[in-house]
């Protein structure tokens, strides 16, 4: 702890703070406004039994983090990085003979009446554990051990995830390839990587054979113009080849692969419907049980994106007003208290309150980069570009779905979606930040 707690004050981004207190306010207010049920408001806050009253008490419990972190020296978390990292990848182990099964998920620990998900923690640690490797003095960013090194420590625990099927969180780990690229990693990396996810999306929208050709007429295009070239090097021959032959390989064997065996039917379905597309699942493959529970999940994750888009369009231009919203009031969005939140937002406050809420996300993201860039520590500016890179990450992801632009994947929407581990991940990761900046002169490793 830091020697004279009057220190707390100096140097905070109170501005951050503010916003944070802002965004967890109106987060209990819209959880409020999507599960009240006519009960008695000062015992529903009181009660520990609503859900707004548990967001409540865990924002309390949350006060009580930050103020702890805020009294810790920065050199603390340098120290303990490591450390950390490591009791996360544990707490993930753990999870695997620990588990409780909550709706189809298995990355959930539950003890005395309280439930932990170690992804969600793992958040804060691998952004420790990413901003202390990346800050070693002997590291050169430029060569490939210290980018796959660097790599290695994020897909760890995202791999993790996806065996606790939580495909969802552990895409959140991918955002953290953000700061990679901040600190030095090769812009063609970055640009294969979309070459790819485009490829994937293609997939899905064109036929195989069709799509086939487009790429090989792409190729022999290339290799057209390049005809003056190839004479003087057959390097460059070999690598169109090999670039047409990887595109085609992925088109036709490893995105149908990777469908058909690694993501789950229902997850599928979700994927295709975001492109509007219908799922043609193999019923011969299936038994009847699972054919059922396919339609159940198509049907429902088709029924959640209907809902959320009513509820919001619904809202109009000014809102209904708080607790006047048919569609979250009466329990026709499902999830409305977390991965949903945002259609309580939308409906009870309209346009200009979506508007006002997307502002606030977009000064707090540009507020952290701000801050990034203000840096002397490597260490800090890292960690602060890992923080802006999971808010963005997370922000995009849940609002795209609550409007059908993204497949429905069930990540929450920071400081506002009901959830004791996520809000206590989300203000660590925030409190943390403050920390380091408010002792930015220093130089931490």
């Amino acid at each position: 702890m830091r020697n004279h707690s009057a220190e707390i004050t100096k140097g905070i981004d109170w501005t951050l703070v503010v916003v944070y207190a802002v965004l967890v306010t109106t987060g209990i207010m819209s959880i409020f406004a999507a599960t009240y049920r006519d009960e008695s408001i000062i015992n529903g806050f009181l009660s520990f039994k609503t859900d707004y009253s548990k967001q409540l008490y865990y924002f309390a419990i949350c006060a009580v983090l930050a103020i702890f972190i805020l009294l810790t020296d920065s050199k603390f978390f340098t120290a303990t990085a490591n450390i950390f990292y490591f009791l996360g990848i544990v707490l993930l182990i753990l999870v695997f003979p620990f588990h409780t099964d909550v709706k189809g998920t298995k990355s959930i620990i539950r003890f005395s009446g309280f439930q932990l998900q170690p992804a969600e923690l793992c958040k804060v640690f691998v952004n420790l554990a990413l901003a202390k490797y990346m800050s070693s003095l002997d590291m050169n960013f430029k060569k490939t051990r210290p980018q796959l090194l660097a790599s290695a420590v994020i897909l760890l625990p995202a791999i993790l995830t996806i065996l606790q099927s939580e495909t969802g969180l552990a895409l959140v780990y991918f955002s953290f390839f953000l700061v990679l690229y901040r600190e030095g990693l090769p812009a063609y990396i970055l640009v294969i990587g979309f070459a790819v996810a485009l490829l994937v999306v293609l997939t899905l929208l064109v036929d195989q054979n069709i799509l086939a050709i487009i790429l090989t007429c792409i190729a022999l295009f290339f290799l057209y113009v390049s005809r003056k070239e190839l004479k003087r090097s057959k390097g460059l021959f070999l690598l169109i080849v090999a670039v047409w032959a990887l595109c085609v390989g992925i088109q036709r064997f490893a995105v149908p692969y990777f469908f058909s065996t690694v993501l789950k039917p229902y997850q599928v379905q979700r994927i295709y419907a975001t492109v509007g597309k219908d799922y043609q699942v193999d019923e011969s493959t299936l038994s009847e049980a699972d054919l059922k529970k396919i339609e159940e999940k198509k049907k429902a994750g088709n029924y959640n994106v209907k809902q959320s888009k009513i509820a919001i369009g619904s809202g109009g231009f000014f809102g209904k007003g708080l607790l006047k919203g048919t569609q979250t009031r009466y329990d026709f969005v499902p999830e409305q208290r977390t991965d949903f939140i945002f259609c309580t937002i939308g409906e009870g406050f309209g346009f200009m309150g979506s508007v006002v809420l997307l502002g606030l996300y977009l000064f707090m993201l540009f507020r952290i980069i701000n801050i990034a860039e203000r840096q002397r520590s490597i260490f800090s500016r890292v960690y602060a570009y890992g923080v802006a890179s999971v808010f963005f990450f997370h922000v995009f992801i849940n609002i795209g779905m609550t409007l059908g632009i993204v497949p429905v994947i069930g990540i929450p929407l920071p400081f506002m979606s009901y959830g004791g581990t996520a809000l206590i991940t989300f203000t660590v990761l925030l409190f943390i930040l403050i920390r380091l900046d408010a002792d930015r002169q220093m130089i931490l490793r």
